[in-house]
């Protein structure tokens, strides 16, 4: 599905990135990982082979990094098909306790990044003439968000907004800009995270099916094959999209009849 093409994806040394790095490179691509800690990109770069992956240490608070990471890409396989905007960020934070300081670290990550990585991308697809594919990995909590996710959730609705526009606005250079709204994905992260909040060892084996239908949560391959997919030729001309990956309907759902049961 991407044979020849040369991908860069932010925050890839592990989940859903490292997921998607590992079926991009399964799918024919070559990629660039990125992320915060070396021994976790050298271990990925030694999985998957020097011949179709390198890795760069990046501090996407840095305005700087955005033109590094694509120039680098280019530099090291000598063009640029693909952008995966999917580093983030989430403290929790409701509206008692945010800040201005909590908020323009969370917008810089989740929102800032991803919209100037977009800019260095478009000037190399124009530049290459031969269009381009960008995929922001979004969230469910876009729509509204939990209680504690009140800032990483506006940070989600606004890249939403922004894919949306891209994609209205860059149809006509075949750039295409679409995002995946991801449901609960239990990431080494996320579990580490729900353990220091008091849930057991192995939470994500025992979740009610109201939030699992089919008796599991979303893996990180899971949303890496959704990825490849708006990546690829075979999801064109499709732009502007916003995709929910998740195994319920996300608007609209009503489970009053399962609480009552319960």
């Amino acid at each position: 599905m991407l044979k020849n093409k040369v991908i860069l994806i932010t925050g890839s040394t592990n989940g859903i990135g490292a997921a998607t790095a590992r079926y991009c490179v399964a799918q024919g691509a070559k990629v660039m990982i990125h992320g915060r800690k070396e021994d976790r990109a050298k271990k990925l770069v030694a999985e998957l082979g020097v011949s179709s992956s390198h890795y760069l240490i990046a501090d996407l608070s840095d305005e700087s990094s955005y033109a590094h990471l694509v120039r680098t890409t280019i530099e090291k396989f000598g063009r640029l098909d693909g952008l995966v905007n999917n580093a983030g960020i989430y403290p929790r934070n409701n509206i008692d306790s945010a800040t201005l300081k909590c908020c323009e670290k969370i917008m810089r990550i989740n929102f800032y990044a991803p919209l100037l990585l977009c800019k260095e991308a478009v000037g190399v697809f124009r530049a290459q003439g031969k269009g381009g594919a960008i995929v922001n990995i979004g969230s469910m909590n876009a729509y509204c968000g939990q209680p504690d996710l009140l800032i990483y959730s506006a940070s989600k609705g606004a890249l939403m907004t922004m894919t949306r526009n891209l994609g209205d606005s860059l149809g006509t250079d075949r750039i295409r800009v679409n995002q995946l709204n991801v449901g609960w994905t239990p990431t080494d992260n996320e579990i580490a995270l729900k353990r220091n909040e008091g849930l057991p060892d192995n939470w994500q084996e025992k979740i009610p099916k109201v939030y699992a239908p089919s008796g599991r949560l979303l893996s990180p391959e899971n949303v890496a094959a959704h990825v490849v997919f708006w990546l690829s030729d075979q999801s064109a001309p499709v732009t502007a999209a916003v995709y929910e990956v998740e195994q319920y309907p996300i608007i609209g759902r009503n489970r009053l009849n399962d609480l009552m049961l319960s």
